[in-house]
């Protein structure tokens, strides 16, 4: 057991590594594509149409069918792996712990929104932005832009890097992707319209649960890590403090509210979806005018924070592995 436990507790440092240098190549299928392809076969199989109300035990059926898919499997191919060799265990355990990470990617696809809008190229940056966030690109300005690249940023420093290393330290690979099912499912289900009202509510609620603890995690690390950024930590925690709810997610101004407060910008405000404007609150003080290297900023705080993760997920492992 002690032997197992150093193996995976050194393989999620190696995938962080390999996820931080790597990221996801765009040439090799990535896991959660297939999680997505079940979600949507499930989908399709159980939901019965718009607006049912008895599509809430379909959905929430969907969400503990994938579920079990998506965890069953990596535990089942990580005990294979076992058997076959230690060595083996190792390397497959990376890889996953690599595939359960985006925060390479997550910072690069930030990067091309910002150089896009550094050149002056508004619909460059339009397309760039369109393919990180869910709302309608076609009606934002240039600050516009910016802010929902940044929002993306600081949203998903939870949901992409932080939350999942927190699942994956808690309960090995398998772990990892079980949070990245639910996670997945709550982007492509969870949706408060007439096709996933009803079908789409399980996903959200247990999204919502999965993330509690790792969203307010994420904004703690955030601000500790803001002196090491050169951000204001002190006003990243009396934003944090005051606009963390302002959200129709218990979770998501978590994060946003501490990057807000972090680069001294105004984040959040309405947005538009499907051509209807939703109304959102303000997050954060406009202290001065966002700009492009904000987006920088807050993938830089993203990644320190993440890394204060990894140390003390490390550190609580070592503990755990000392005990045996």
């Amino acid at each position: 057991m002690k032997e197992r436990l150093l193996l995976q507790t050194a393989a999620i440092f190696a995938g962080f590594l390999i996820d931080f240098f790597v990221g996801d190549p765009y040439s090799i299928p990535h896991p959660v594509v297939g999680i997505g392809k079940w979600i949507s076969f499930f989908d399709r199989k159980l939901r019965r149409g718009n607006s049912n109300p008895k599509d809430v035990g379909r959905g929430a059926l969907t969400v503990v069918l994938v579920a079990l898919i998506s965890t069953g499997v990596p535990a089942l191919v990580l005990e294979l792996s076992w058997r076959l060799h230690p060595a083996a265990y190792f390397a497959v355990n990376a890889i996953m712990c690599w595939q359960i990470l985006a925060a390479r990617q997550l910072f690069r696809e930030g990067k091309k929104v910002q150089r896009a809008l550094e050149k002056g190229d508004t619909e460059g940056a339009r397309a760039a932005v369109s393919m990180i966030v869910g709302r309608d690109t076609d009606v934002l300005d240039e600050n516009g832009i910016c802010r929902a690249a940044v929002e993306t940023v600081a949203e998903n420093a939870s949901d992409g890097v932080i939350a999942p290393l927190f699942w994956t330290f808690l309960f090995g690979a398998a772990g990892g992707f079980f949070y990245k099912s639910i996670n997945t499912m709550d982007s492509m289900l969870g949706y408060k319209n007439e096709k996933y009202l009803y079908f789409g509510r399980a996903a959200a609620r247990t999204d919502d649960v999965v993330n509690y603890v790792p969203a307010r995690l994420s904004a703690v690390l955030m601000i500790a890590a803001c002196p090491l950024c050169r951000l204001d930590g002190k006003n990243a925690r009396r934003i944090f403090r005051r606009d963390r709810y302002k959200h129709a997610s218990p979770n998501s101004a978590q994060t946003e509210s501490t990057v807000a407060g972090a680069l001294g910008v105004r984040l959040a405000g309405d947005a538009v979806y499907g051509g209807v404007v939703k109304k959102k609150e303000f997050i954060g003080d406009p202290v001065r005018e966002i700009e492009p290297y904000d987006i920088t900023r807050a993938g830089r705080l993203m990644y320190v924070a993440s890394a204060l993760t990894l140390l003390l997920g490390l550190i609580l492992r070592g503990a755990v592995i000392l005990c045996f």
